[in-house]
């Protein structure tokens, strides 16, 4: 659980992206230095989060091992990550009424920071922003963030009305916080998108204490 006091903020692991430069498959589902990355994934959530869901789509028992809820978009055509975030969004709205906030979440980023909610969250309330969003070396990183329950249905008019795919197309319509991380000694924001990718993972696997 995250440690801000009175915060209860689930989170989603958007694992439902193929490996196509990896030669298909999931991509949560490589290995670092004997562990799945969405194995590293749960580890550094679980922790920081109320609970934690699995978006992806397609057959869910290929990660009943992890013994997490298991939610698939319900947008037609893969419209991207934007779709797993609205299906997390219905999914707590339905599950967990009590919640009001999720966090999202790559499934391919096997060294996220310890603070990442705590950050998040503290940042979003200071600036009393709707949405807060994850950066690092100047770069923002839209699929890790914070988002509200509440905009559920504006999200999905979004994105089955008005075909919006971007993510930042369509943070850019509420207040949004930016959280600056650092890059030394490693970017906690790493992600594994091709088997060179994996290397470097292992390598920085030891910078992040295995």
């Amino acid at each position: 659980m995250t440690d801000i006091p009175g915060t209860n903020i689930p989170g989603v692991l958007l694992a439902g992206g193929l490996a196509r430069r990896m030669g298909g498959g999931d991509k949560p589902m490589r290995k670092i230095a004997g562990r799945t990355i969405l194995q590293r994934v749960i580890d550094r959530l679980a922790p920081q989060c109320s609970g934690l869901i699995i978006n992806a789509n397609g057959d869910p028992a290929r990660f009943a091992a992890f013994g997490l809820p298991v939610v698939a978009d319900d947008v037609a055509d893969y419209p991207g990550p934007l779709a797993g975030i609205l299906a997390a969004l219905d999914w707590v709205a339905a599950h967990r009424p009590d919640a009001k906030w999720v966090l999202s979440a790559a499934g391919d980023c096997p060294f996220l920071p310890r603070d990442l909610v705590t950050r998040l969250e503290e940042a979003r309330r200071a600036q009393n922003a709707e949405l807060a969003v994850a950066s690092s070396g100047g770069q923002t990183h839209p699929v890790i963030g914070l988002w509200s329950v509440r905009l559920r249905n504006e999200l999905r008019q979004a994105l089955v009305v008005e075909d919006v795919r971007k993510i930042d197309r369509w943070t850019a319509r509420y207040p949004l916080a930016t959280v600056e991380w650092p890059t030394e000694p490693l970017d906690p924001f790493f992600n594994a998108n091709t088997v060179e990718d994996i290397a470097e993972a292992d390598r920085l696997a030891a910078l992040d204490g295995g």
